[in-house]
């Protein structure tokens, strides 16, 4: 039996509703493999899509005065909950399928940052839907930050900073001991800084490194990493393309180095792997699609990222 921490990325679960439940409806049936089989898990996820509708939804009701301004960390929890429901509900119905009693809870995460930290000078994350370059030309006098997105598009970009600490790890680790499955840190948490207490800041945590963290806090055994692709690639999206089955530390130093992977996209992954098996003695950390995952775990997909 092994602990997993599995972090769902936000664009794998889908653009909308509609193809959220769809996208959950396919995971649900690996998650409960993986119970089934005697794992404990702790399902993290991504909400860069969902975060940036909803904060794009509330902006637009303030400034035709139905609503009050909504504070972008606000907006993180709110897609933690919704991100959470429907994760929770297909799972719940999935145990009940396969007469496994097993409680499933989302806890609202928070993950502390730096309030000095230099990516709130630098905006990195992207966040919301893909936009041509016509549309964001419509957007300039927002203000806004956009990036080109591995070639798919441009998208707004708001700062990424570090993961220093899960707040709610105590809970997370109590609920995982007695048995349940914990659905944390979504979107990476909502990022907080001490500052006389506890107060939320714009930004958006990367959910790969806060979970390589989560992962690090509560001793897990395998941090696995689902996306859009089925491996890691160099040369990506051109003639050159080589997807890689391994990937060393020393190989991915090097790659990085080249610019191989993509800023707010594939980097981060490939960090927090790095992060993990860095600090966790023996610990695997794997990326790869929703749809390969369980073959990944079996070690017949996916990139799998090792000390040597």
């Amino acid at each position: 039996m092994s602990k997993i921490v599995v972090a769902l990325g936000g664009n794998a679960l889908g653009k909308n509703p509609e193809e959220q439940l769809e996208k959950v409806h396919i995971a649900a049936p690996f998650l409960v493999k993986l119970i089934k089989d005697g794992h404990e898990l702790v399902i993290t996820h991504g909400n860069g899509p969902q975060v940036g509708q909803i904060a794009l939804a509330m902006e637009y009701s303030a400034s035709n005065g139905q609503s009050p301004f909504m504070p972008f960390a606000e907006c993180g929890s709110m897609s933690q909950g919704y991100i959470g429901y429907h994760l929770q509900q297909v799972l719940q119905d999935e145990l009940l399928r396969q007469n496994i009693d097993k409680d499933c809870i989302t806890i609202v995460t928070q993950t502390l940052v730096d309030k000095n930290d230099s990516a709130f000078e630098n905006p990195t994350k992207p966040i919301g839907a893909f936009y041509t370059k016509e549309e964001v030309l419509m957007m300039k006098d927002k203000g806004y930050t956009f990036v080109s997105d591995s070639g798919r598009g441009y998208r707004r970009v708001v700062p990424s900073p570090k993961p220093i600490d899960i707040i709610e790890k105590s809970a997370i680790k109590k609920n995982l001991e007695s048995g349940t499955i914990v659905i944390a840190t979504g979107g990476g948490g909502i990022p907080v800084v001490r500052d006389g207490g506890l107060k939320g800041v714009d930004a958006v945590v990367d959910k790969d490194l806060s979970s390589a963290l989560l992962a690090k806090e509560i001793d897990a055994d395998i941090l696995l990493i689902l996306t859009t692709v089925e491996k890691v690639s160099i040369h990506f999206n051109t003639v050159n393309e080589i997807k890689l089955d391994e990937l060393t530390l020393e190989d991915a130093k090097r790659y990085i180095g080249d610019n191989e992977f993509a800023k707010g996209s594939m980097l981060p992954k490939i960090e927090a792997c790095m992060n993990f098996v860095q600090t966790k003695k023996n610990g695997k950390a794997i990326i790869t699609s929703l749809e390969k995952a369980y073959e990944a775990m079996n070690g017949n997909s996916g990139t799998l990222v090792k000390e040597r």
